[in-house]
């Protein structure tokens, strides 16, 4: 979906260096501390802060702005975050992933919206690091609130969430962002739609870049979801302390809906496929039906030329020319044969 900056070549592996445009002019830190009976939530103003809030029982802390690396840096020396972890975060275009750190667990995912002033799908990446008490997020793009469901179902103490641990809060951001992948293919499912009418009554030239800019959105798609099968299998074998084995029920209903996505996925790429020989078909079909018009034309006319050929030479004696009634009767002559080449082609079914 995005054609990434390439890192200088030369640089040390750990150096974090953000791989996208920059999107926001400050980074944004926003924290949700809560338990079952009770909840807070507040910005964070100074990054110390994220480590002496933890009053309650589990905290969410989100950090937006991956692309402000002098704050990404001092945010991951606070938590004590690997180098190599900074950099995941900082290079947008990772493959989604998951790292056992021992003393925590590291995720990155794509989220997909889709984008209806512009009409195309935008893509951000999602990185996400569990501790037995806290999950960090880190976001690209600070006007898109992504988790605004989720944050309310917190501070509403709906469902579950406020009396699980921190490893189901990990659960419910990544299944958040699975649930955006059906948002997305609704939109591609109708631009589908679309496009099967368009084959089918006019297809123009314009038709084939719709058909490849599908094929791209899939392909990216496909990309971004299939690895997270792998992420929410890896997570379900894990023997990290930091999931609990009550979490594995909803882990396996994720895993189903990554299935459901990968198959749904697979089908619009048949259709795609599929749109693009209707295309040339279609093509093919117009340009046999011109041809063929133009071949009984040309068929039709070859008599006539032949008749008007002969009388065209410059003979002296021809008796037809001394024949008052050889002028309309040659007209006569020509319209008949006209006449019964065009039932004879309707019979045959060539018109």
């Amino acid at each position: 979906m995005r054609k990434l900056k390439l890192k200088s070549i030369g640089q040390i592996p750990w150096s974090v260096v953000y791989t996208w445009e920059k999107t926001t002019k400050e980074s944004i830190v926003n924290m949700v501390d809560y338990n079952e009976e009770q909840v807070q939530q507040s910005e964070v103003l100074d990054f110390s802060e994220c480590k002496d809030y933890l009053r309650h029982g589990v905290k969410w802390i989100d950090f937006v702005g991956v692309d402000q690396i002098k704050d990404l840096e001092e945010f991951g020396k606070l938590f004590e975050l690997h180098p190599l972890t900074l950099e995941d975060i900082a290079n947008v275009g990772q493959r989604p992933k998951i790292e056992d750190m021992e003393d925590y667990m590291f995720l990155t995912l794509k989220m997909f919206r889709f984008d209806s002033n512009e009409d195309k799908i935008k893509e951000e990446q999602i990185s996400l690091v569990l501790w037995e008490k806290y999950v960090i997020s880190f976001q690209e793009d600070e006007d898109s609130d992504d988790f605004s469901s989720l944050r309310d179902r917190i501070l509403k103490g709906k469902w579950k969430i406020r009396k699980m641990k921190s490893d189901y809060l990990l659960y419910s951001i990544v299944d958040a962002i699975v649930d955006q992948y059906f948002v997305v293919l609704e939109h591609i499912e109708e631009k589908i739609e679309v496009l099967q009418d368009e084959l089918i009554t006019n297809p123009t030239p314009a038709t084939l870049p719709k058909i490849q800019y599908l094929k791209q959105e899939l392909i990216a798609l496909r990309k971004s979801i299939r690895p997270v099968r792998e992420i929410i299998n890896a997570i379900q074998k894990t023997d990290s302390d930091l999931i609990h084995e009550e979490l594995g029920t909803y882990l396996r209903d994720v895993y189903d809906h990554t299935i459901q996505i990968i198959d749904t996925i697979e089908t619009f790429r048949d259709i795609i496929a599929g749109s693009l020989d209707i295309y040339l078909s279609t093509i093919s079909n117009r340009m046999n039906e011109v041809m063929k018009v133009l071949t009984i034309i040309g068929t039709i006319f070859i008599p006539l030329t032949f008749i008007v050929w002969v009388y065209g030479m410059n003979f002296k004696y021809m008796p037809e020319f001394a024949m008052k009634w050889a002028y309309p009767a040659l007209w006569v002559i020509m319209l008949s044969i006209v006449a019964w080449m065009l039932r004879f082609f309707r019979r045959k079914k060539w018109i």
